[in-house]
């Protein structure tokens, strides 16, 4: 099947994409920093994965206890660039999303005019996915930019018949992958696109598949020995997530994962509302046009065919494959799923692109700095009025100043080296500290990759549980806390506010030990 794009009449007037390109950068600079401004003004901490990958961040691996090592890299990066501060993982998460709409927009640049290419990336732009949710930088929203240029480039391979695309697809594709391994789910659909349209008959695409194959393995292979090596822990962790104890149990999470879905796409589907509405108000001239066909009627059938083969795949086999083995599903797990959802609305629109783009900008705008106002207030102000455990007003600087005074009365003159805890719990202690306290993750070596065991306590550490707060509080981090020669307790409300809920902090300290000067951790 062709994959080579109609002329449209109304392509004529787009003489150069320069105009698009600029709007777009402009619209995805004040998405970064409004989204980032946004819950850095009104988060006291990070999410849970936000606040997992600063730590992780602390080293570079091959491989991490839960997922592949891409995304951790890229806050790596951030985190030299910047410190590790609150913000930095709100930033990261923006950064991901802005990075797939400018490859969202190439890819329309590849099957319409560059400004209906715009026009589709902005009305995707307003769902979740792309703008509330990607405050929130976990695997699933560093794939984002990673599964929208395998979009693009398998895309490119296929027209264009090019070695280069296939090579360029082959790697990006094992970052896809390197970021976490849903990727596959992607490329089951390119597979069933070109075994359905007899594309995998060809023999420039097999010899593009094998070049693409070849470098896949090659970026791939250290990870895969990583695997190895690690008793394939992520994929443990990966399988344990699926686990269901039943059919019934099943189905309920597919039910509501599919309700999730809808209500995350739920902002694009109010901006076509406000769309048809605004077009019975003021209706859009047709008479620049040749023809009254909707824009998907100007396409080539085989950009159509591959909107919706590609587009709606990996929605319907996820959910299909659930059903089928009886797996759970979380939400999240449908981030990457949406990207070519914007041009469905080509199936309904026509006209005056110029107007439609026009009236779509000013719509998308007014919702991102909406949903951001209201999201900002919600998480933070009015979140702490109420007195609520939310993440965002989590009292981690006062939580670190008290057990700063606690260390320091008792080991003077020494910046807590090391502070033993959950994850969360103890990434909001370190941060408030010192960018060099490291976090011992449960008391766990395997899951703190950046200690060695034989030397991490030699400075000592802070260790730090609280039973009654959100956390996961390990066996051996208990441990470890019962073996420090000094310990106490103290209560601490979950926020600033006094309505908020108070728990009991549990504290312990390992001192320095003699070899602390002569080793660094």
């Amino acid at each position: 099947m062709s994959l080579i794009p109609s002329r449209m009449p109304a392509s004529s007037s787009n003489n150069s994409s320069v105009a698009p390109l600029l709007v777009l950068i402009i619209y995805l600079l004040g998405m970064i920093a409004l989204w980032t401004i946004s819950t850095a003004a009104s988060h006291r901490a990070p999410y849970l994965d936000g606040m997992e990958g600063l730590i992780w961040a602390s080293s570079l691996e091959w491989g991490y206890a839960k997922h592949p090592p891409l995304p951790t890299w890229i806050l790596y990066v951030l985190v030299e660039l910047f410190g590790r501060e609150v913000w930095v993982s709100f930033f990261a998460g923006q950064l991901m999303s802005a990075a797939a709409l400018v490859f969202v927009y190439l890819f329309g640049c590849e099957i319409t005019s560059a400004r209906r290419a715009l026009l589709a990336t902005v009305m995707v732009s307003v769902t979740m996915y792309f703008s509330l949710r990607s405050t929130i930088y976990n695997h699933n929203t560093a794939q984002l930019w990673s599964i929208a240029a395998c979009i693009w480039l398998f895309y490119r391979a296929l027209k264009f018949d090019s070695l280069v695309n296939w090579a360029a697809l082959g790697f990006v594709a094992a970052l896809a992958m390197l970021t976490k391994y849903s990727a596959l789910v992607q490329f089951a659909a390119f597979f069933l696109f070109m075994l359905v349209h007899g594309d995998l008959r060809r023999k420039s695409v097999q010899k593009g598949l094998l070049v693409g194959a070849c470098i896949f393995l090659v970026v791939l292979l250290p990870h895969l020995l990583w695997l190895i090596s690690h008793h394939f822990a992520p994929l443990q962790y990966a399988d344990a997530s699926m686990q269901s104890n039943s059919y019934s149990q099943a189905w309920q999470s597919i039910i509501a994962f599919v309700l999730d879905q809808l209500a995350r796409l739920s902002p694009m589907v109010l901006l076509w509302g406000a769309l048809w509405y605004w077009q019975r108000r003021k209706p859009i001239e047709t008479l620049h046009l040749a023809t009254d066909q909707t824009y998907a009627g100007m396409l080539n059938a085989g950009a159509r065919q591959f909107l919706l083969w590609v587009g709606l795949s990996p929605f319907l086999l996820t959910v299909a494959i659930s059903a089928a083995l009886g797996t759970n599903l979380t939400a999240s797990w449908g981030t990457t799923f949406f990207i070519l959802f914007g041009f469905y609305a080509f199936w309904k629109l026509k006209g005056n692109d110029r107007i439609w783009l026009q009236r779509t900008l000013v719509l998308a705008v007014a919702m991102q700095l909406i949903m951001a106002l209201a999201y900002g207030l919600a998480r933070g102000p009015i979140a702490e009025y109420a007195g609520r455990d939310a993440r965002s007003v989590f009292a981690g600087p006062e939580l670190a100043g008290k057990l700063n005074a606690i260390w320091e009365q008792h080991v003077p003159n020494t910046p807590v080296p090391l502070v033993a805890s959950d994850r969360w719990f103890g990434g909001n202690i370190a941060l408030n500290l010192n960018r060099n306290t490291q976090v011992f993750i449960g008391a766990n070596y395997f899951q703190s990759p950046w200690l060695d065991p034989e030397t991490a306590l030699n400075c000592g550490a802070l260790v730090v549980y609280a039973p009654q707060a959100k956390g996961y509080w390990s066996p051996q981090l208990i441990a470890l806390y019962e073996s420090a020669g000094i310990k106490g307790e103290f209560e601490q409300h979950w926020s600033r506010s006094k309505r908020s809920p108070s728990f009991m902090v549990k504290w312990g300290i390992i001192p320095p030990g003699p070899q602390c000067g002569q080793v660094k951790n």
